[in-house]
Parts: structure tokens; sequence; C-alpha cells
């Protein structure tokens, strides 16, 4: 592996979070202790950019100054502050704006080929050359699946997306070297255009008009956190070696699938991935810590896939030696901080699965994923918070285990009640059917203090704004619940005569078997409100 320049921590603060200016020196300090030598802050509209009054408004947006703020303090701790923005897709922040509209082609994806949306893109740069001293900076790109198949069909007609996405990457390269940046993008749609849609390679060989894409200045990222396979991590940097430029590698940190992180597969994700860097000479990485669908879980809930992702970089590979150092530098042992996934029951080191998160919200007589929990035994999440309250008394972190803690103690009652409350009614029980409600109650008063716990968090970490998402989903489920409650009640006290919802079967979620625990981190078909949309 040649000498790296760059490892580097990615944290984003765009998922509704915005990691408050003091939360995050105090993190560079953390990460410089690690051994990393870099950090980007994915912001697709939450910084300040000049002229642009509507970018990031009400998002919690960094402003100038922040930023500048942070430039420093991350340069005191020996880290270089990468800004990390996008300048293609993912900016759906913006599109509510009607000052956007014309340089919006669908969903989320910018109007290739209008000025407006080349005068915007140069004013994000002339913000982040004002404000960091960096002069490497990730333009994103990734992800735009749908290119070209909004206003720019309608304007220009069809074209080949390699056309569309060429021009558009030249003009913003161009940009790009007029402030002095080196700009690194996501490789992905690169693959899936060459790919049929699809990123990871189907044949061996790149076609040579993909290749011709990438401007010379630009720097691909070839970003893989699913595999725990090193051959595949292998086979994906040869194809990107056929690249007529320079390549960094982004694993990832599972914090992105709810409120609890998944550490153990992240670490033997990257380990993989790690090892197959330095055997094909990579030697600038970083560690994305994504926060998907309203960014629930603590910032440092994956303290050991960063400290672990560390010290493989630097070539130490011995776990024990690893978890030695890791209660060291956290004051917590590597197990115990390995807890706070255990609220998934069985996490795993081959697959990632969240439980916890969609059945926190699984509507309770509607059931989409009760299936999922059939023969699950609520005691176990009794085991879990009790594991997490032993650790939460860390004066550091407890504040993150006691989070999960209270979220224990809902799912104690939650996991499996709509399961027992259906088959309560269908039998018409009604003596277990008025024990069921009185649990409907407890639910409440345990969601009210698991609120009050996350809300803690948040504040410690992040910027007020954002947490109104939690606030309506948190409360839906709060009025929700209680609304189940009373309907049980007359259903009970014969003021009801039927109550629909729970006569219907509930089928099974895709192809899963009965029982067997899915991936899910939709919020808006978790509460069964995304159809309408």
């Amino acid at each position: 592996m040649k000498k790296s320049s760059m490892l580097g921590v990615m944290l984003d603060c765009s998922r509704d979070a915005v990691y408050s200016v003091g939360a995050l020196k105090k993190f560079f300090a953390l990460l410089a202790k690690m051994g990393y030598t870099s950090v980007q802050l994915y912001t697709e509209d939450t910084y300040e950019v000049s002229g642009e009054p509507y970018f990031g408004y009400l998002r919690g947006r960094y402003t100038k100054a922040e930023l500048k703020e942070l430039d420093a303090s991350a340069a005191e701790y020996g880290l270089e502050l990468i800004p990390c923005i996008q300048t293609l897709a993912h900016l759906g922040g913006i599109t509510r704006w009607r000052e956007y509209a014309p340089c919006t082609d669908t969903g989320n994806i910018l109007l290739v080929g209008e000025e407006r949306t080349y005068t915007l893109i140069e004013n994000m740069f002339k913000t982040c050359a004002e404000c960091f001293t960096s002069r490497r900076i990730n333009i994103g790109m990734d992800e735009a699946h749908m290119v070209g198949l909004g206003k720019y069909l309608d304007k220009h007609g069809y074209r080949d997306r390699f056309s569309i996405l060429s021009e558009h990457l030249q003009r913003v390269a161009a940009i790009a070297q007029k402030y002095g940046f080196r700009p690194m993008m996501w490789s992905d749609m690169f693959f899936r255009l060459a790919n049929e849609g699809e990123y990871y390679c189907k044949n061996d060989r790149i076609p040579q008009s993909v290749i011709d894409l990438v401007p010379r200045n630009v720097e691909l990222i070839y970003w893989d956190y699913y595999s725990t396979d090193k051959a595949h991590y292998d086979a994906m940097l040869a194809a990107h070696k056929q690249f007529n430029n320079p390549i960094v590698f982004a694993g990832g940190a599972w914090a992105w699938t709810g409120f609890a992180p998944a550490n153990r597969f992240s670490m033997r994700a990257n380990e993989c991935a790690i090892r197959s860097c330095r055997e094909n000479g990579i030697g600038d990485l970083f560690i994305t810590v994504w926060k998907d669908d309203g960014a629930e879980s603590s910032l440092y809930s994956v303290l050991p896939a960063l400290f672990s992702a560390a010290e493989n970089a630097r070539g130490n590979f011995d776990r024990e030696k690893i978890a030695k150092k890791f209660r060291t530098l956290t004051g917590i042992g590597m197990e115990d901080f390995l807890a706070l996934e255990a609220i998934d029951l069985n996490p795993s080191t081959e697959r990632i699965r969240n439980p916890h998160k969609y059945m926190l919200y699984s509507d309770p007589f509607l059931g989409i994923f009760d299936r999922t929990a059939i023969g699950a035994d609520e005691g176990c999440f009794a085991d879990v918070r009790k594991k997490l309250e032993a650790v939460k008394k860390s004066r550091r972190y407890g504040y993150v285990f006691q989070t999960l803690s209270a979220l224990a103690s809902v799912l104690e009652i939650k996991y499996t009640l709509g399961l027992r409350t259906r088959e309560a009614y269908q039998k018409n029980d009604l003596p277990r059917l008025a024990q069921i409600c009185k649990e409907y109650s407890l639910l409440e008063s345990a969601l009210r203090k698991f609120y009050k716990a996350f809300l803690a968090q948040w504040n410690r970490e992040c910027k007020p704004n954002g947490f109104e998402v939690h606030d309506i989903r948190i409360g839906g489920l709060l009025q929700r619940v209680q609304h189940c409650r009373e309907t049980l009640e007359a259903c009970i006290a014969g003021k009801a005569d039927a109550i629909p919802q729970l006569e219907e079967e509930i089928l099974p979620l895709s192809d899963l078997k009965d029982g067997q625990p899915a991936l899910f981190n939709d919020w808006l078909t978790m509460a069964m409100i995304k159809p309408n949309m």
C-alpha cells in the first residue's frame, strides 16, 4: 500500500441533523487522536452560499463564519477540512423553493445546460473557496439516475446520458479549476452507464467511451460498504484502475439505518476493503458516516468502526490489540460499546438488519412488518436494556446508551404488540384485550421517556433545525398508539362492532420467512403514508 495521503471521515450533515460547531470541534479532537488526517462535511444545501438566500433556508445551514471557524479548528488538530457538496443530484432540499424551478430537471436533479444551474454551482465554489483552506473538494454527482429525463427531455429531446453527464462534468470541472480546486467525485454514474444501470461490474473491461468521460483533473471515489468478501473489492478496484484518474476508496461506518449502529458489520466490511486497498496500492481512503432517513443515531455511535478502520489503514488487523487501544481512548471496552447494536437482537458481521426502527414505527393495527416479529420474545429487550444501562454511566458517552436503553424499553412492549393484539381480537378474547389495552398505556409512557432521551441526545450534538421531523414522527406515533388503545377500549365496552384493520390477513413482507428480520429504512412506508404521497 502506498503511503496514505488521506485517511478521512465523511460526516453527513444533510439528513435533518446539522452537527453543531461545538460538537464537531470535540469530534475533530477525537478523530485526530485516532490518526485521521481529514474530515469531509457532507452538505447538500446545509451551508450558506453567497447570492442564494433560499439555499439551505430553514435547514440549520452553516454560515460562512461557522465554516471558517470549523476549518481553523480542524487545522489546529492537524486535520484537513474538505468541502463535500453536490453539483448534480441529491439537492431535493432546494427544489421545494420556486427560486430553483428553472434549474431543476426532475426530482432532486439539476438541469444540465441551464445557465442558472451553473450560476448556482459557481456560487457554491465561491463560498467553498472563501471558507475552506483545502483545495480538495468532493463534488458528488452520484445516483443521478433520472438525469435528462425530466425538464431536460422536454427542452432538448432524448439524449444518451453519456453525453449529458459528460457535458455537465466538463463544465463543473472547469469551474473547480477556476477556483483552484482539485475535485473528486463518486464513481457510480460511470459504472452504471457502462453496466446497464448496475454499479458493480458485469464485464472485465470498461468501454473507452466511458473512460473518456472523466476529466483528468477529477479523482474517482469508489464507494462500497456492502461486501465482506475481499475478492469483491479487488475486482472493483481493478475496474477503477482502467480509468486514467487517481482513485480514492470510501468505506462506511453504518449509522444510517435507524437509532442503532451496525459496528460489527462495518468493521468486517472495512477490514476486507482496506486489506484490498493496501494490496492494490490505494493510499487515499475515507469512511463515510451517512445518516439516511432522519439522522437518528448518535455521532459517536460508530466509534468502534471508525477506530478499527483507522487501525486497519495503518496495518493493524489484530482485533485484540485494537480493542485494548479502543478502551484506552474511550474508557469503554469494545464489547461494551458494541452493545449498542444488541437492540437489533442478533447483530451480524455478514448482514444488516434494523428491526428496532421499523418495529418502533410499525402501525399496531396495520402490522405490515409484524410477520418479521413472529416467534420473538420481548424479554430479550429487557436483557438489552440492562446491558445498555450498565454502560450509560459513562461520563462522556453515557447519553448515547441512554437513548437506546429507552428505546429498548419501548420495544419490550411494542415489538410483538401488533401480533398479540390481532390474535386476541380474532379470538374475541376480551379479557386478554383488556390486559393488552394496559400495555398500550404503558407504551405511551415509554415512548415519552424515549422521546426525552432522544431529544437530549440531539440537543447535545446537533443544531435545533431538523428535529421537527422527529417531533412529527414520534408525536404521530404517540397519537396513533392512543387512538388504537381507545379503539380497543370502545370495542371491549361494546361501543364498536368491529375493528376492520384487525380482521385483515397480514401478508408476508417481500420474500422473507416468518420471523426473519428485514432491512427497511423508509419511515414514510413504515407509517403507511407513502402510497398516497
